[in-house]
């Protein structure tokens, strides 16, 4: 069940989350016609990223999940590594905090110092031992408080990602790959289903991000696409496509790394986006 909108805190955040995102515009040239987006639209798509990545659980703003070697943070549940820490995959959460600079906000100084120093938890463990300190309630109010620019960031970043995608696309794959981004981005739900995509598993363009040389980004699930049609049927595609390559990418994952247990939850999450094609207007 597509989630309409989050009650509590998040709520106090939409007016101005809805500014900020008139910022890239209702209208975009992704294409070479215009997406027309509403407000509403593009307030629900918010909600629903955050619902993907939190629920409806505002303490879960600051995650690390069982298995992982890094932390979860926000809206988006962005990657920070500790410092000086090997990373596989994109670490997204700092360049969420130059994002937020650049768009105007301070960035706490004692934010700053983690930035520079690493945070103080060293594993999952000591975080979960620390959950209700006052170190990370202080970054759970900044989280909370920053909600709307986090919003914007996932918009920021969705803008950059065709752009990035073709620059590596093979050359006998780049008009598809456009057309079929053209095709999500021009389908009720499509734009959620984009923007959730290269939030949940990235754009696909970075080589470290993948098993046996075998990626998974957004880049492959619309390179394995090639229907034409702008209705439920592209969805539909996305979808099984990202399945796929998501069920590879477990078997290919390293010896001592079982992300099988992902797999179900990963399923429901793509599976959202069939339902979104309704939310969104479309049948």
């Amino acid at each position: 069940m597509i989630l309409k909108h989050l009650s509590g805190n998040f709520k106090r955040y939409y007016a101005f989350f809805v500014l900020l995102l008139l910022f890239i515009g209702c209208c975009s040239s992704w294409c070479a016609g215009k997406v027309i987006v509403s407000q509403k639209d593009l307030g629900l798509i918010g909600d629903m990223v955050f619902f993907n990545e939190c629920g409806e659980k505002l303490d879960l703003i600051v995650c690390w999940n069982e298995g992982e070697d890094f932390m979860s943070l926000g809206l988006g549940h962005f990657i920070w590594y500790q410092k000086d820490k090997d990373n596989r995959f994109e670490e997204s959460f700092p360049r969420l905090l130059n994002f937020i600079r650049e768009k105007g906000r301070k960035i706490p100084v004692w934010l700053e110092d983690m930035e520079r120093n690493g945070y103080p938890w060293k594993n999952r463990q000591e975080l979960l031992q620390n959950l209700y300190k006052d170190d990370l309630a202080k970054l759970r109010r900044f989280l909370h408080d920053t909600l709307p620019l986090q919003a914007l960031f996932l918009f920021e970043r969705l803008n950059d990602a065709l752009p990035k995608m073709l620059k590596v696309a093979a050359p006998d794959s780049g008009k598809n790959v456009e057309y079929q981004f053209c095709r999500l981005a021009n389908t009720p739900g499509g734009i959620y289903a984009l923007v959730d995509y290269v939030n949940f598993k990235g754009e696909g363009v970075l080589q470290n991000e993948s098993y046996n040389e075998v990626r998974w980004g957004l880049l492959q699930v619309l390179e394995n696409m090639c229907g034409r049609d702008r209705d439920i049927s592209a969805l539909n595609e996305f979808v099984l496509s990202a399945k796929k390559l998501l069920k590879q990418r477990v078997l290919n994952a390293p010896v001592g790394i079982d992300e099988s247990r992902w797999l179900s939850g990963w399923g429901r999450r793509l599976d959202s986006y069939v339902d979104a094609f309704y939310v969104f207007g479309g049948g």
